[in-house]
């Protein structure tokens, strides 16, 4: 006697898993790339906040005023000379750079100043500068004693 197998309709196990692993990897990149920009503000507003701490120094060091400017697409920092603002490009740490992507800021202040800006002094005035972009946003917190925290 012959058995004649009969193919039922519907998926085997295997076909199932392998759907399910499909998916699966689908969403694990849709999620990496989702946090892929949050990291990368995260990564800016560290950087930001080492190079206020370091431009805070220099100008103590220098005894000159160094200043922090940004706009949408880039930052920069200048320094005070001869009675003018102008852009440090000699230094590869406090050279004008561009940020990833459009980003927004805007800075707190309990002083009402407008500026983010460093002089010979030991104390400066606290202050959080919020960086936005795509929705999310870090703070960068300073104490006015040189400690620049991100959050």
């Amino acid at each position: 006697m012959k058995r004649v197998r009969r193919r039922v309709a519907g998926f085997t196990l295997i076909e199932l898993m392998v759907a399910i692993l499909i998916a699966g990897i689908l969403m694990t990149v849709v999620g990496l790339s989702v946090r892929g920009s949050d990291r990368s503000l995260q990564f800016e507003a560290d950087r930001v906040g080492q190079l206020l701490a370091l431009a805070r120094e220099e100008a103590q060091v220098r005894g000159a005023r160094i200043r922090f400017e940004a706009d949408a697409s880039e930052y920069r920092f200048l320094i005070r000379r001869q009675g003018k603002w102008v852009l440090i490009l000699d230094d590869r740490d406090l050279r004008p750079r561009e940020w990833a992507g459009p980003t927004t800021l805007s800075l707190q202040r309990g002083d009402g100043r407008r500026v983010i800006e460093f002089g010979r002094d030991a104390v400066d005035s606290p202050f959080v500068l919020v960086l936005t972009r795509d929705g999310r946003e870090h703070r960068i917190l300073a104490n006015g004693l040189g400690h620049f925290e991100v959050r």
